[in-house]
């Protein structure tokens, strides 16, 4: 292993604003350390590179590593988990904002093993004494390191055949920092699974995990610096892998399955170009985008990169992706990034089992980013952990919870994967769920379960395979107005259990009846409907596309009562009406539009 004999440092003072970066000697560092530790000072390397760390990539005092661990890809095909998956464990590494990561290792040894990447395990055992934190599902490892940023330089679990032999996929990491750059081998050993890396030509790939989100169906959306940082083409003119485009996405399916890789453009006021700072995969057709004031910071491109994502890419279930929006805060100022505010962010959640942790800020803005991820995770529950305080600004080195942590997929899943079913018209037939449900042992039994009557009561419905590890039943056809509740689970040859949502019957799929008794929904060709923002609280939009003659728009209540006609007239091809949610009581809402075609219907919550 290299190990430089520079030490690189960066330090944040709240009271000014300012930062310094340095490099030192060895010795001069270590002096420096212990005067840190009796003042408790903080020495933190930040999410990006600090400017000594840019100083000593200029000129050539740092090469990246090129061979270790199993530098040829896992035997093929390979799934990339979701992070929304079962978990075996999450990683950590105590390093810097020490309160932060113990309350994250609170939340999660609840759900799963907590894995602490540490230099002594009895300190760390401790500090969670100290705060009162069960050790139960804590384990640790004693391993140099030199950031806190592991989500960027962890492994990414794959497995054979969407559910059989685990390995982790980890790439070369961007930064100089070599304990780092190793890390996923000790996590591997403690896991006991073999790890996969990138780090030797032809397959020679540099990345880093906050600009990797996945659907665990072979979607990978990325920003343009995965392009950036394998072209060959280095800010330092070092040795960076030098691939196409095409090259680069032939390794990524190889080695990790992903058969369609989406890269968007790069946000202006994001120096590190993560795309965890402003988008969450929710589910395999849900994604969760950041939103800033019309005209704010990096809006305008976040809304160019959405409108592209919408007109050119469908979820793998061939539909257009529903998209939630959440606020993107700003300091207690008012201050954007574009203002040289923080980039503060919800999106940078993480997803444990049952448990979402989520990056806080303040209770106006908390609230509100509470009640969207509550809709986004019905039935999960969700913890926030405040990082924007004097004493724990984890937010202002430019990453939050999720670039903190990193997830370890279980052995052997037993992986249920469903589109939810949309609310519909149709009060005569019955409605058909369908889920790929695939265990390396094979399935035992799959059920469906559903409830009218809010959930006191499920009725099982046993699944039929149809081949290729897909399943199906069917719900009864139910009255208009009804609200159906419903879930799936299934059992291994091997006795393995699993629910799809993981959360169920907390959590649940559902759908409402709509519309008048004896008439069906009639499709609506390429008709699309879109409302924004949702939840709405002030003037909202209804942006139609594909919609030509006269259309009729009303807002319903959730027994299909119309509350207000927003429109009535004649349109060709696409149309923004508009209503103002403040009129009316906080609650779920339909709006309607009805063609000569047929009917669309979009959910709306007013807040």
């Amino acid at each position: 292993m290299y190990t430089p004999n520079l030490i690189i440092g960066y330090i944040y003072s709240p009271k000014t604003g300012e930062t310094m970066k340095f490099i030192l000697s060895n010795a001069i560092a270590c002096a420096m350390l212990f005067v840190a530790a009796k003042t408790n000072a903080q020495v933190i390397l930040p999410k990006g590179l600090s400017e000594a760390e840019m100083n000593l990539l200029e000129h050539s005092h740092y090469t990246f590593p090129t061979t270790r661990g199993i530098t040829t890809a896992p035997a093929g095909p390979v799934r990339t988990m979701a992070q929304w998956e079962e978990l075996a464990g999450l990683v950590v590494t105590y390093t810097g904002y020490e309160s932060i990561v113990r309350q994250i290792i609170d939340h999660a040894q609840e759900e799963c093993i907590v894995l602490v990447a540490c230099s002594d395990s009895n300190n760390v055992k401790s500090d969670l004494i100290a705060d009162g934190i069960p050790l139960t599902n804590v384990r640790y490892i004693e391993v140099p390191f030199n950031s806190i940023w592991v989500r960027d330089y962890g492994g990414h679990t794959v497995y054979q055949n969407d559910v059989g032999n685990r390995g982790l996929v980890e790439w070369i990491y961007n930064r100089p920092r070599p304990d780092d750059d190793v890390m996923p081998d000790a996590h591997g050993a403690f896991f006991g699974i073999p790890v996969y890396s990138t780090t030797a030509a032809p397959n020679d790939i540099m990345n880093t995990g906050g600009n990797w989100m996945v659907d665990g169906a072979g979607t990978a959306f990325a920003s343009e610096l995965i392009t950036d940082e394998n072209d060959g083409t280095g800010s330092y003119s070092l040795p960076y892998p030098t691939h196409s485009e095409a090259a680069i996405d032939a390794i990524f399916n190889t080695w990790m399955g992903i058969n369609r890789y989406v890269k968007m453009p790069t946000l202006p006021f994001d120096g590190i170009h993560h795309i965890d700072m402003h988008m969450k995969f929710v589910n395999e057709e849900t994604i969760l985008w950041g939103e800033y004031p019309a005209g704010e910071s990096d809006g305008p491109q976040i809304e160019a990169n959405l409108a592209y994502i919408q007109a050119t890419f469908n979820s793998c279930y061939g539909t257009p992706y529903k998209v939630k929006r959440i606020p993107m805060p700003p300091s207690s100022g008012g201050v954007y990034p574009a203002a040289g505010g923080y980039y503060r962010t919800y999106t940078n959640h993480v997803i444990v089992n049952k448990t979402i942790i989520v990056p806080g800020y303040r209770t106006e803005y908390d609230t509100t980013a509470q009640r969207i991820l509550e809709e986004c995770y019905p039935g999960y529950t969700i913890k926030f952990i405040d990082v924007d305080n004097s004493g724990s600004a984890l937010i202002s080195q430019s990453g939050a919870i999720h670039c903190i942590t990193n997830n370890i997929g279980v052995d052997n899943p037993l992986l249920i994967r469903h589109q939810e079913l949309a609310d519909t018209y149709d009060d005569v037939n019955p409605y058909a769920v369908t889920a790929f449900i695939k265990h390396v042992s094979g399935i035992n039994t799959a059920t469906l379960q559903y409830s009218t009557d809010g959930g006191t009561v499920w009725t099982p419905v046993s699944m039929t395979s149809i081949g290729s590890d897909n399943y199906t039943a069917n719900i009864p056809a139910q009255a208009v107005g009804t609200h159906v509740l419903y879930y799936i689970q299934a059992s291994a040859v091997s006795g393995k259990t699993q629910v799809k949502p993981l959360v169920a019957p907390a959590g649940n799929f559902d759908f409402y009846v709509l519309g008048t008794s004896g008439i069906a929904n009639k499709p609506m060709g390429d008709g699309g409907i879109n409302v924004f923002p949702n939840p709405a609280g002030a003037i909202t939009c209804i942006d139609l596309t594909n919609v030509n003659g006269k259309i009729t728009v009303s807002l319903q209540n959730i027994l299909s009562q119309t509350v207000q006609t927003i429109f009535t007239g004649n349109v060709d091809m696409n149309k923004k009406v508009f209503f103002d949610a403040s009129q009316y009581e906080a609650g779920t809402y339909l709006v309607k539009v009805t063609t000569a075609n047929g009917v669309m219907v979009s959910k709306v919550i007013v807040k």
